[in-house]
């Protein structure tokens, strides 16, 4: 046995895993040894052959405990409670393995296996720092007393991740680099290596640090074709934060339609970040296809509040970020998208004061950290907040802070973003500063590859023609904003108050996104009735309802499962599973291919009729205004409002939305 496990690690010195898979094999058929075995399963489990890694710990576990060796049989059981909970996604029977490695570790005092079973979960799964620092460091303690290097590795990663999401990212990233520098001196191998550089690509997705990921990728003289399913994650992530969308949706594309077996936590978080892609690039379908099944996952929570955000739903996006927030707890970086569109959410909610309180927390977290990200995410929270409760002045100054802490280098798709609210804020006010911020956002998505959306190259337009261009007429500001009782619509210093209609709504929401094509089963939202069916499709009032009932279970479940009720858990993940299964076939391909003819045509005539009729009822009462949208509302199955097409208009946003 000793030789077999001797040619083993020649074997993973050399690289060959190959040869490393035959010699074991061939150990475990002649001697059956249960170290052999354990050798195998984790071997099989790096392979993602999780059905012969669990069937080879299982039988290792079952022989170390009869052959009185406690540890070594906890050390096997934690495995399988890994193969549980990340490759097969029964997280009940992962609780259960988990609870045996540490019931058969009682009373047996330190020993390297303690650690071994601290660490037993990828480091990028575990959704509490907290609990992933306070293993990283037990384990760390048990690698150093009793010299394994490889468990060394692992919680150096492990701790340096948590210390990340926590703020600490200096701390963090020191540690995440000792353990790059152990696996690039090759101190351990691929059972451990793609555990450690799957921590240290999240921590530099987590903070934004491409240079960092470009750096020790280098060292290691990987291309990015040649990660593994994470890494690659984290990298197209990284890639589209800094505007390289092309290249960074393009490797996500792959890992989405990848075949074959896959961790459920990779699939989700890779379904994530395309959504994430998706939700920009205005594509809520595909996005809300993309998520589906997966809304139980801590990675997806920030895409899916974005895209409830997106279709104005913020009742949906609220109980969805702070769902995030509960889950994430002292998480301060992952927490920080989930508190901005808390903020907004309640602001879309009409809610001002809860939304000053997510935007409280928001600047409380980031004072805690050294991110500049995480400083610029709440200055954005902050900027909206201000601006809706009157205070234009302290929104700008906030977002000048924000600007500052970010730097001028850092992720220009965040900084355009912050230059676009500053030029919203002086749209009124200050023609010059709003077309020289707009100016400012153009030119960092062009860098990113970005072509500018009309809003902002109408607030660009302003303040009159870029230099040696030709005269441009400066852009009116306009607004459509609900008051709770009617909708009070301006153009220029005219004004007017109109009863609420159902073509308003829908312009409302089309203003509101201009260039974004929205189907019209989604914008008749909750006001569809007997629209038809032809052939049972979900309508968009009953897709709202399985939205929200989805989002009240996953809460349920979270409670079961804190309460280790697996009867209840049991019995909400049935229905879950079913609501799921009736939104994704109602869903379809691309968000478009089920939905019901007849249904999709009878909303075409009404959404139709009903935005025609509002824009007449504008034009009585504003002539200029009603012509820009009649020139600029494209109408048919999908709607949408190209300004470009009506003259130069400034929309002010309003965070009074009609509900």
């Amino acid at each position: 046995m000793e030789e077999a496990l001797a040619r083993v690690g020649a074997a993973f010195a050399a690289g060959d895993v190959g040869l490393a898979t035959e010699i074991l094999d061939d150990g475990v058929q002649a001697l059956g040894h249960p170290e052999l075995r354990l050798l195998r399963g984790q071997l099989a489990y790096a392979l993602l052959d999780f059905d012969g890694a669990r069937g080879q710990l299982m039988a290792a576990m079952v022989a170390f405990q009869e052959g009185g060796s406690p540890r070594r049989a906890a050390l096997a059981a934690s495995w399988v409670g890994r193969i549980y909970h990340e490759g097969l996604n029964n997280r009940m029977a992962a609780q259960g393995w988990f609870a045996r490695a540490h019931r058969l570790l009682e009373g047996q005092g330190p020993c390297v296996e303690e650690g071994w079973v601290a660490v037993a979960s990828i480091g990028c799964v575990v959704a509490d720092a907290s609990a992933l620092e306070a293993n990283a460091l037990l384990a760390l303690d048990r690698a150093r007393r009793f010299g394994d290097v490889g468990l060394e590795g692992k919680a150096l990663a492990d701790g340096g991740l948590a210390l990340v999401s926590a703020g600490r990212v200096a701390d963090g990233m020191a540690w995440l680099d000792e353990s790059m520098a152990m696996m690039s001196a090759g101190q351990f191998d691929m059972r451990i290596s793609g555990q450690v550089l799957c921590s240290m690509l999240s921590a530099c997705e987590r903070a934004g640090d491409l240079a960092r990921a470009e750096a020790w990728l280098e060292v290691l003289d990987q291309s990015w074709t040649l990660l593994v399913t994470h890494c690659r994650i984290a990298c197209g992530t990284l890639l589209c934060e800094v505007g390289r969308w092309e290249e960074g949706g393009e490797m996500l594309q792959q890992l989405v339609r990848r075949d074959g077996p896959m961790f459920r936590y990779h699939r989700a978080a890779g379904h994530a970040a395309l959504a994430a892609l998706r939700i920009r690039q205005g594509q809520l379908d595909d996005a809300e296809r993309l998520l589906l099944g997966f809304e139980d996952q801590v990675e997806t929570l920030a895409p899916l509040a974005q895209l409830h955000l997106a279709r104005g739903d913020f009742d949906l996006a609220a109980a969805v970020a702070r769902r995030g927030v509960r889950m994430l707890g002292r998480d301060r970086v992952r927490t920080a998208p989930l508190l901005v569109a808390l903020a907004e959410a309640e602001l879309g909610r009409g809610d001002v004061e809860a939304a000053a309180e997510a935007a409280a927390s928001a600047r409380a977290g980031a004072a805690e950290v050294d991110v500049p990200m995480i400083a610029a995410q709440a200055a954005l929270a902050t900027a909206r907040v201000m601006a809706a409760a009157g205070d234009p002045a302290g929104a700008v100054e906030a977002l000048h802070q924000g600007l500052v802490r970010l730097g001028p280098e850092q992720l220009p798709l965040l900084r355009g973003t912050l230059h676009l609210e500053l030029a919203r804020l002086h749209a009124d006010s200050d023609p010059a500063a709003a077309a020289t911020e707009a100016r400012a956002a153009i030119a960092l998505r062009a860098r990113a590859g970005v072509q500018p959306d009309p809003e902002l190259a109408s607030l660009a337009d302003g303040s009159g023609p870029p230099a040696g261009g030709p005269a441009a007429a400066p852009a009116t500001a306009a607004a459509l904003a609900w008051d709770g009782k009617c909708w009070t619509v301006a153009y220029g210093p005219a004004t007017a108050r109109l009863r609420d209609t159902k073509g308003l709504r829908y312009l409302a929401q089309l203003v509101a996104r201009p260039g974004v094509e929205h189907h019209v089963l989604d914008l008749v939202g909750p006001d569809a009735r007997d629209t038809g069916d032809a052939g049972g499709m979900l309508d968009a009032q009953s897709k709202a309802a399985y939205r929200r009932r989805l989002e009240q279970l996953r809460a349920d479940m979270d409670d079961a499962e804190a309460l280790l009720d697996d009867e209840a858990a049991a019995r909400i993940q049935s229905e879950i599973d079913a609501l799921v299964a009736e939104l994704a076939r109602a869903v379809g391909l691309g968000g478009r291919d089920r939905r019901a003819a007849s249904a999709a045509e009878k909303a075409r005539l009404n959404v139709t009729r009903a935005l025609r009729s509002a824009i007449r009822t504008v034009t009585d009462v504003l002539p200029d205004l009603g012509r820009h949208l009649d020139a600029a509302i494209r109408t048919g199955i999908f709607c949408s409002y190209d300004p470009a097409a009506g003259g130069a208009v400034r929309w002010r946003p309003s965070p009074h939305r009609r509900p």
